[in-house]
């Protein structure tokens, strides 16, 4: 998935987003996004457009190649 803001989160924040939206958390998603990401704090359009992202990557399940 290419995504600049996905790009700038630590593979831990990755995890953590991901288990977040996967548990319908958004906001606190949205929130981790914005502390974890670094300067310049991203803004909640990007992060809300990641959210939707991850959420259809994570109903997609895991590819098979």
């Amino acid at each position: 998935m290419e995504n600049a803001l996905w790009d700038r989160l630590s593979a831990e924040a990755r995890s953590e987003v991901d288990r977040l939206v996967s548990a319908g958390r958004n906001v606190r998603a949205i929130a981790v996004m914005r502390d974890r990401a670094g300067l310049p704090m991203p803004s909640l359009h990007e992060c809300v457009d990641l959210v939707d992202q991850r959420f259809s990557v994570l109903r997609q399940g895991p590819t098979h190649s």
